[in-house]
C-alpha cells in the first residue's frame, strides 16, 4: 500500500474514532437522562425501558467498532495494516474504503461467516 493511501485510511479511522467517542458520550448521557425520567404508567415505563435497551445496544456496538478502529490504527503503526489476518494477502482497496478497519479480505470474511453460521 502506498504511503498516501495509508495516510488516507489513518485519517478516516481517526475521524471515525472521534465520531464514535462522541456518539458513546451522547448515548451515555441519554441513558442517564432516561434513568432520571419520571414514568407515570406502565406504557411510559415500557417505553423508557425500551429506549434504554436500544441506547445500550447502540453503545455496545459502537464500543466494539471503537476497539476495531484502535486495532487497525495499531496495525498502521506496526506496518501490518491492509493485510488479511487469515490468508496474509492484501485486503482490497475497495473493501478498505468501505470498512477501513477490516481484518479480513472478502474471501476469508465469507469463510468466517459461513463457519459461524454452521456452528
Amino acid at each position: 500500500m502506498r504511503e498516501h493511501e495509508l495516510k488516507h485510511f489513518e485519517d478516516l479511522l481517526k475521524e471515525r474514532r472521534v465520531q464514535i467517542k462522541k456518539n458513546i458520550e451522547d448515548s451515555m448521557r441519554e441513558i442517564n437522562d432516561l434513568k432520571d425520567t419520571d414514568v407515570g404508567d406502565e406504557a411510559d415505563h415500557a417505553s423508557v425501558s425500551t429506549d434504554r435497551m436500544i441506547e445500550q445496544a447502540i453503545s455496545t456496538q459502537q464500543m466494539k467498532e471503537l476497539s476495531e478502529i484502535e486495532f487497525a490504527l495499531n496495525k498502521i503503526r506496526n506496518g501490518s495494516y491492509g493485510i488479511c489476518e487469515m490468508c496474509e494477502e492484501e485486503i482490497g482497496f475497495q473493501r478498505l474504503k468501505v470498512k477501513p478497519h477490516a481484518r479480513y479480505c472478502i474471501v476469508c470474511r465469507e469463510i468466517i461467516e459461513k463457519s459461524a453460521k454452521n456452528k
